[in-house]
């Protein structure tokens, strides 16, 4: 007897919270062979889904050839006493990802802004939802 296995799509919003988590690794790690994280998460993950490699290799890599530009962008939002190293390295990723969807992909900043922040409840500090939100809304009004 065959058996027809399907499976539901994953939803962005999953495929998003999968990106933010690898993007936090690499931070932790400070890792430098990208390519080589990026496989073994899939791996250690199990994500087959071809949407969701496509859409996790574009952000880690998109942020990384922008870090410079995303960096410079966190850093001209924070108050006067505040440095990036100062970031907890979950908002930072969060921080990260957000702004590459606003800056260098077609996502909606209400969209980016929201996911941040469900992400920022999810993951981070009592504080980290508003920090992310202030940053973000700051670098939505430059634009």
């Amino acid at each position: 007897m065959l058996v027809k296995l399907t499976y539901k799509k994953m939803k962005r919003s999953a495929i998003r919270e999968l990106a933010f988590k690898l993007i936090y690794s690499i931070e932790l790690q400070k890792a430098e062979d990208i390519d080589e994280q990026i496989e073994l998460y899939f791996e250690c993950e199990n994500i087959v889904e071809n949407d969701a490699k496509e859409y996790i290799i574009d952000a880690i890599k998109g942020i990384n050839e922008h870090k410079e530009e995303i960096n410079e962008l966190i850093r001209k939002n924070l108050k006067a006493d505040w440095s990036l190293e100062r970031i907890s390295k979950i908002d930072y990723s969060i921080l990260k990802l957000a702004i590459y969807e606003i800056k260098y992909k077609e996502i909606p900043f209400k969209v980016a802004i929201n996911e941040a922040l469900e992400i920022a409840k999810k993951y981070g500090e009592a504080t980290s939802k508003n920090f992310v939100n202030g940053i973000l809304a700051s670098i939505v009004k430059e634009q």
